[in-house]
């Protein structure tokens, strides 16, 4: 690199240093800038500076995509940081989703459980949070009577997500042509793989291979003509299924 594109890369990486400190980001985000020249001062740009001016949908997806991959912790630090400062019910309840984001189960089930008191204990979304957590966790005794009194709440009780829920406890409880009634339903409607790998899964788990196969075969499908953003995911979910075809056989 010639002395001149070299001082310009120090400018320009100056510059983002300068803007990082100003607007409160992670020190971490420094050394990327300085030890990566001028690579790293092209993904803060990317990942920090571009979603500011650049207000539309993909802009900031692509930004946050950036940022949950160099920094996958922001979100609960900052959702800790303001429950912290602040114990609303808003904060202890994104506190509890940036939790279970990074499979921090019984924290977001405290965090859940905390907010849902008082004139809040009846709240439809916190308590499918904790519902959520409690399946997650594997306490399908203690989530099913919480589902069973959301699906009597009507919307937004009665959704794709809900139904995902009430299938994994029944099967997870052995009541198996339960979880078939909500897997075949929920299955379908569930946005993305998740829940088809889930179905896939469990038809698996159950003896019902052929079905586990053809359905697999339909994720295949679909994850071909997924938005590749997207396939990462997607591909989670097919594994799902793929694995448990082969322990079935």
């Amino acid at each position: 690199m010639s002395l001149s594109l070299l001082g310009l890369s120090l400018i320009f990486s100056i510059g983002l240093c300068v803007h990082a400190v100003r607007t409160g980001q992670n020190y971490f985000w420094l050394w990327i800038i300085l030890l990566f020249q001028p690579l790293g001062g092209i993904v803060y740009l990317i990942a920090i500076v571009a979603p500011s001016f650049m207000g539309g949908p993909t802009a900031r997806k692509a930004g946050a995509a950036a940022r949950a991959t160099l920094d996958p912790t922001r979100d609960y630090r900052q959702a800790r940081e303001a429950a912290e400062l602040t114990p609303t019910v808003h904060n202890r309840m994104r506190l509890a989703e940036a939790a279970g984001e990074l499979g921090r189960w019984d924290e977001a089930e405290a965090q859940y459980r905390t907010a849902a008191q008082g004139v809040h204990a009846e709240d439809t979304a916190l308590m499918a949070g904790l519902a959520k957590a409690l399946v997650e966790l594997g306490r399908y005794e203690d989530a099913l009577p919480i589902l069973q009194k959301l699906g009597q709440a009507g919307d937004p009780g009665h959704t794709p997500q809900l139904g995902l829920l009430f299938a994994r406890t029944y099967e997870g409880l052995g009541r198996m042509t339960d979880a078939d009634r909500y897997y075949s339903t929920a299955g379908m409607r569930v946005p993305g793989l998740e829940g088809l790998g889930r179905y896939a899964a469990f038809l698996a788990r159950n003896g019902r291979g052929e079905e586990a196969r053809a359905m697999l075969a339909d994720i295949d499908q679909r994850l071909s003509r997924t938005n590749p953003r997207f396939q990462k995911e997607g591909r989670m979910w097919r594994d799902l299924a793929a694995g448990a075809l082969g322990q079935a056989r």
